[in-house]
């Protein structure tokens, strides 16, 4: 039998004791306590500002809304105050909308409170998502107002100089405008629905549709730069050549660095009785090689190629990447995106299509020279001629470069305007039935 010396079995037990000790006095970054919060992030925006917390584990959730002031007050389970979660403090901008500013603490063991200091009423959806992408599991709050801006009354007031110079050559039309809209009061109607054969003049609405946005980044070039923001730039210059056009207004979906769902897109369209919708889009595809400009057009039949099935697939998931709430669309909505397209209007935007597509193959490679046709949800509103533009491939470095470029921006506006010019010049607008 081995002698152990006393003094070596009290030094083993002291540091048994020691470490035992280094357990119970670990610090919280130190130990495992429930969920790991990744990142916290905040999209505020015209139409709602949006909260994102994401997880390693899916949160718990319970809220509550507050008056006098007006507060929502959020407890989440499983999380612990760290400095991640206090960065949500900091990131309440001055121009939000909703959200004056942000406080958070530690509710309770293992429940931190969130309380959002609110600038008026507002109607909260809290929802979950699953990991996609990459992300984890998100925690999202989308903070709506109570009373939603009527878009089409305001497309109507910052164009009211325009339409009162279309008045001033056309004073018969505009009295018509004016009574059409009385009788429409009168008999408690919405839009007026006019002649299609009335000759008198009217402004030409286009709607413009920046793709992604918010958590959804788009396409990502190697350079790093993002196809949110590159067709939102685009978009801009776009809607501010239109403004130039006597006869024209401009309306963007988004205006702004927020996520807008595939169906909000459409309907927001048709919300301001659009004469056209334009989606401007920045391709990419697995091989950097791959370059040109192309124009799609919806498909009932299928796509046209297998390219264009692949795009459009891709497109049509922005609404997992950017986070919608499922729960609270209804059957209706859902039911626009699956067959509320006509023969007609997929027949106007191949009209259309063509007509922007000569005009961008007339300084820029095209990838494809005839309007190609796919399944996009996006371009799925039944009364208005939709196409969907992809600018370059945002995954060719060269055409990365060439997108990041404001005089090639400024060219891709010009040939979409000239393009719109081009259809209207062959399909007059008379015949539509919008008169707002």
């Amino acid at each position: 039998m081995k002698f152990i010396p006393r003094n070596a079995k009290r030094r083993d037990l002291l540091k048994k004791i020691a470490q035992a000790s280094a357990l119970v006095f670990l610090g919280p970054t130190q130990l495992a306590f429930g969920a790991k919060l990744l990142a916290v992030r905040m999209w505020p925006a015209e139409d709602y500002t949006r909260v994102t917390l994401e997880s390693d584990e899916v949160l718990k959730v319970s809220h509550q809304l507050l008056t006098n002031p007006h507060r929502l007050v959020v407890d989440v389970e499983g999380l612990e105050l760290t400095n991640t979660l206090k960065e949500l403090v900091a990131k309440v901008k001055s121009n939000d909308p909703y959200v004056s500013q942000v406080r958070v603490g530690q509710f309770q063991p293992k429940v931190v409170r969130l309380v959002f200091d609110l600038k008026e009423s507002i109607q909260p959806q809290l929802f979950s998502l699953e990991p996609v992408g990459s992300y984890q599991n998100r925690l999202v709050f989308d903070l709506y107002p109570t009373v939603a801006n009527d878009p089409l009354m305001d497309l109507v007031r910052s164009s009211s100089k325009k339409s009162a110079a279309l008045d001033l050559e056309d004073p018969i039309g505009a009295i018509a405008r004016k009574e059409a809209l009385k009788q429409d009061k009168q008999d408690g109607h919405g839009a007026h629905k006019a002649d299609p054969k009335s000759p008198y003049k009217r402004l030409l609405t286009i709607a413009i549709d920046p793709g992604h946005g918010g958590e959804d980044p788009g396409a990502i070039g190697k350079r790093g730069s993002r196809e949110k923001d590159i067709v939102l730039a685009i978009s801009r210059k776009l809607k501010e050549k239109i403004e130039q056009e006597p006869d024209m207004r401009s309306y963007l979906t988004r205006d702004g660095d927020y996520f807008v769902p595939l169906h909000t897109r459409v309907n927001k369209a048709r919300r301001v009785q659009a004469d056209l919708f334009v989606s401007v889009h920045a391709d990419a595809f697995i091989q950097s090689h791959a370059k040109g400009a192309s124009v799609f057009a919806l498909s009932q039949q299928g796509a046209t190629s297998t390219a264009a099935r692949w795009l459009a697939n891709k497109e049509n998931n922005a609404d997992l990447i950017g986070g919608l709430n499922i729960k609270s669309q209804d059957k209706q909505v859902a039911q626009l995106l699956l067959d509320m397209s006509t023969t007609a209007q997929i027949k106007d935007s191949l009209k259309l299509g063509d007509a922007v597509l000569k005009q961008i193959g007339g300084f820029a490679k095209l990838h494809k020279k005839h309007v190609e046709q796919a399944s996009f949800a996006v371009l799925k509103a039944p009364d208005v001629p939709s196409i969907l533009i992809e600018t370059a491939f945002i995954s060719n470095p060269e055409e990365e470069a060439r997108l990041n470029d404001v005089e090639y921006q400024e060219q891709i506006a010009s040939a979409i305007l000239k393009g719109i010019r081009s259809y209207f010049a062959k399909n007059p607008p008379v015949a539509k039935s919008r008169q707002i």
